[in-house]
């Protein structure tokens, strides 16, 4: 080591978005002191690079020192073709997941940003002789759209890289949001400015999303990368700080219509009529012929819809009713709850926590051992999971 301290070093993309972004502030909670690039490849939404100045100088004035290189492709990447580049392509609106927002993939640009990347880290790896990691904020709601986002390519990038090059066993990839998405990332960014005593609305007003902002650099409010950020911040319940061409209630509404028509038309392709129906509205399949009615083997129980877990094995009972009847719910299920007075009387409608699919009604009439509730559920609802054991 020559007499230098060991540190803890991470090499990062910064592009000035909200992922990057939430990503420097959790390397710099971890106590690593961070190296950014910043790429300036023509794309038509540059204001993201002024945007991470901001930040970088406001970090700075906080006591938080982050080296920040401005990295120019604009002579190299101007051959390529994408929207996001080229001025004779508008930026799509709509979904973040619609097959048109495809036209803004930059060919191959996350392979050249991480490659400019891994040379850095290497340099530096190989200057103080040791380990650095590659920070990137790349995550599950990129997938579809980004291929260069998925987990696959950064183990193949990272394979070729090892073989590639000198000491590449000093320098590894860490993609800590890869399972998350947008609403994980901002729940771990509050987390973080709390923890760095920095202002969340300071940090977030300082970074850009919109593919196609105004003059002003106001976000549009109506690309794909808007619509998915507006709604992560619906999520977990807070304004967006950032400025909006129209106000954050009209574009808020914007994106959950957005989000609503494309559930709808996905939905649509994905379940049976009957399954249609009674989750997205809110049906009731006939009794007992249901495929659950009877179902006695062990496993979970998931919705249709999401996959997400509602029900164990443990918690069915055969109450006669003619439909899957469950004394209660997994630990993590979160069922939603929602007073219904339709067909003449007082109910109480369940409905899927993540993803609003109705699952059918609870009664006060189930097992007083459990409690007394009996989940009465449509099997049009459910995907059953069998024990592998």
């Amino acid at each position: 080591m020559d007499g230098r301290e060991l540190m803890k070093i991470a090499v990062m993309a910064l592009s000035g978005g909200m992922d990057s972004t939430s990503l420097l502030l959790r390397l710099l909670k971890e106590g690593y002191q961070v190296k950014c690039i910043s790429y300036e490849y023509g794309q038509k939404h540059r204001i993201e690079i002024d945007r991470s100045v901001l930040n970088i100088n406001y970090l700075k004035s906080n006591g938080h020192e982050v080296t920040h290189h401005i990295v120019d492709l604009v002579s190299a990447m101007s051959i390529f073709n994408s929207s996001l580049i080229g001025e004779e392509m508008d930026i799509p609106e709509g979904h973040y997941e619609q097959e048109q927002m495809k036209s803004t993939v930059v060919p191959n640009r996350n392979a050249i940003f991480s490659s400019i990347l891994y040379g850095y880290a290497l340099s530096i790896a190989v200057e103080f002789n040791q380990k650095v990691i590659i920070a990137l904020g790349v995550h599950s709601g990129d997938h579809a759209i980004y291929p260069d986002c998925r987990p696959q390519f950064y183990t193949a990038l990272e394979h070729a890289f090892h073989i590639g090059n000198w000491d590449s066993e000093k320098v590894s990839f860490e993609l800590p949001y890869i399972d998350g998405d947008k609403e994980s990332i901002l729940v771990d960014a509050l987390q973080s400015c709390e923890d760095l005593e920095l202002d969340f609305d300071t940090v977030f007003t300082n970074t850009n999303t919109s593919y196609n902002p105004d003059s002003k650099g106001r976000s549009s409010g109506k690309s794909g990368a808007d619509v998915e950020r507006i709604l992560a911040f619906k999520a977990i319940g807070r304004r967006d700080p950032v400025e909006y061409v129209d106000s954050w209630g009209t574009v808020l509404q914007n994106a959950i219509e957005i989000e609503a028509q494309h559930k709808d038309e996905y939905y649509r392709q994905k379940l049976t009529e009957l399954q249609y129906v009674v989750t997205r509205q809110g049906g009731t399949e006939r009794p007992y012929t249901g495929i659950y009615d009877k179902e006695k083997r062990e496993g979970i129980y998931r919705c249709i819809c999401c996959e997400h877990i509602l029900f164990t094995s443990d918690n069915k009972y055969d109450s006669g009713c003619g439909w899957p009847a469950f004394h209660g719910e997994s630990e993590q299920a979160e069922i939603m709850r929602i007073s219904d007075r339709s067909m003449g009387m007082m109910r109480v409608e369940v409905r899927c926590s993540k993803c609003d699919s109705h699952l059918g009604h609870v009664f006060e009439d189930g097992p007083r051992q459990f409690g007394g509730e009996r989940y009465c559920i449509n099997s049009a609802s459910l995907v059953f999971e069998e024990d592998e054991n």
